[in-house]
């Protein structure tokens, strides 16, 4: 009797020891419960565990949240949890083998659920809707799941997709037929919006800002449909408006009407419009602390304890974040302005031929400005009709600085010093002060085309300990 007992600890330590099958990756999976303080959180904001539920998820802010629909019929905000990993860029996902996580709207039916994933437990998000068709975007198997690994999918740790995952099980049980997850590129707000202004995706995140609007204003999930290759939003059959949101359509137009009074009011006030580029997507600030601590390994033991071994996507990618590049309104890169020596205002540009041949300019009457306190007499002084750039070669001359007033010989002194019998003896030269240096103007090269003009990924330090060496991953569920 007792030989038993032993041959099946012994079978069950070599399954844990593969894959940890008994505990992890049993057929009761499907089944896992909401944990307690989930459901007190419930109970708190007056919610019942099969209410339907709609996911929200952000890239640059790397979350996810959970809203679920209370006693009012509206829906309210569950619980955020922070994203283990996402892959590609901001923008939405155009083809197969890009890396992109998508963006839009999309269903998750049951029929998406997998319980048997690689990645403990995972959903499928619906990627291509008919948005997605209507472009020609092509890939397959788009998911959430657990593990901190992506390759287009959206990754939690496995202790967050067991949540959620029984979140929208539960709903699908209590009669929700498809749940909506609105996937954004990052939360809508005037300030992303006006730094994120010129990104070439910005008339599609407009697109897609419409329903989110309409879900803000509401709370309640907008119905998705696609007229003419956009998005469109509680419209009828043929695509017209349905009378019976005409409301929160107005709504929704307001908000809109707001934010871009408020995008216009820090445009005004000097907020840069930049794009953000990914080495490859990036994850939780959480999460990143926990890598940079314990290694990709360390990462994996706390994050992904029921996956597979499909060890951390690209660490040395989050590690160094995304770079920040200024963008002008073509959405090509911005150079950065030159100060000038006199008014630190940008320099304007000289031409080959400027170049080649300086041009030597009579002296303009200058208007001077009080000299500072403790500064010296002497000031740097404006012209008053515009004079030509003058190249390289001329900078390197002394160039007169004119003076103050006192410092300039009075009429009887020019009058006296005259004398038209010297013709050709040298003038008097002018009281000058040493030229400051001017700063090295590098060499005007041909403008870059538009696809070329992100700089190459930089190769990221690791902190001291962090090893970023990755190891030989299995295939993913995402393509």
């Amino acid at each position: 009797m007792r030989l038993l007992p032993v041959s099946l600890a012994l079978a069950l330590s070599l399954t844990l020891a593969a894959c940890e099958e008994a505990r992890y990756r049993g057929a009761a999976r499907h089944d896992i419960p909401i944990p307690p303080q989930v459901h007190a959180l419930m109970s708190e904001k007056g919610m019942s565990q099969r209410a339907p539920v709609l996911i929200r998820s952000f890239k640059k802010e790397s979350e996810l949240e959970i809203w679920k629909m209370g006693r009012s019929g509206r829906y309210e905000l569950l619980k955020t949890y922070p994203m283990c990993r996402w892959s590609g860029q901001l923008g939405p996902k155009k083809r197969e083998g890009d890396r992109q996580a998508p963006e839009g709207f999309y269903s998750i039916t049951p029929a998406q659920m997998n319980p048997n994933s690689a990645f403990y437990l995972s959903f499928n998000m619906g990627y291509p809707n008919a948005f997605d068709r209507a472009h020609n975007r092509t890939g397959a198997h788009l998911m959430v799941h657990g593990a901190c690994s992506s390759s287009g999918c959206y990754s939690m740790s496995d202790d967050q997709i067991a949540e959620i995952y029984a979140l929208v099980r539960e709903a699908h049980n209590g009669g929700q037929q498809a749940v909506q997850m609105q996937a954004l590129p990052f939360r809508m707000t005037a300030e992303n919006l006006a730094r994120h202004r010129y990104d070439q995706h910005m008339p599609f995140w407009k697109n897609i800002k419409e329903g989110a609007d309409m879900f803000e204003v509401a709370r309640v999930a907008p119905k998705v449909s696609v007229c003419q290759a956009r998005y469109a939003f509680n419209r009828t059959e043929d695509c017209r408006e349905d009378p019976g949101t005409a409301q929160i359509a107005a709504a929704a137009a307001d908000k809109r009407r707001q934010d871009e009074a408020q995008v216009a009011t820090l445009v005004a006030r000097g907020t840069p419009a930049v794009r953000l580029v990914y080495q490859d997507g990036g994850q939780h600030q959480k999460f990143t602390e926990v890598l940079m601590a314990n290694g990709p390994d360390g990462l994996e033991r706390k994050a992904a304890w029921g996956s597979r071994a499909v060890g951390v996507s690209r660490p040395d990618a989050v590690i160094a974040g995304p770079q920040e590049i200024a963008i002008d309104a073509t959405g090509r890169t911005r150079a950065p302005a030159k100060p000038t020596l006199a008014s630190a205002a940008p320099v304007t540009p000289v031409d080959a031929p400027a170049m080649a041949t300086p041009r030597v300019t009579p002296p303009a009457v200058a208007r001077v400005s009080p000299a500072a306190p403790g500064a010296g007499t002497s000031t740097v002084a404006r012209a008053a009709t515009p004079a030509a750039t003058p190249s390289p070669a001329a900078n390197a001359a002394a160039a007169p600085v004119a003076t103050a007033a006192s410092e300039q010989p009075s009429v009887l002194q020019r009058v006296l010093s005259f004398n038209p019998f010297a013709a050709s003896a040298p003038a008097a030269a002018p009281v000058q002060t040493a030229p400051e240096p001017q700063p090295a103007r590098p060499a005007t090269g041909p403008r870059r085309a538009e696809g070329q003009n992100k700089p190459a990924p930089q190769a990221s330090v690791p902190a001291p300990g962090v090893t970023v060496a990755q190891r030989p991953q299995s295939a993913t569920t995402a393509d």
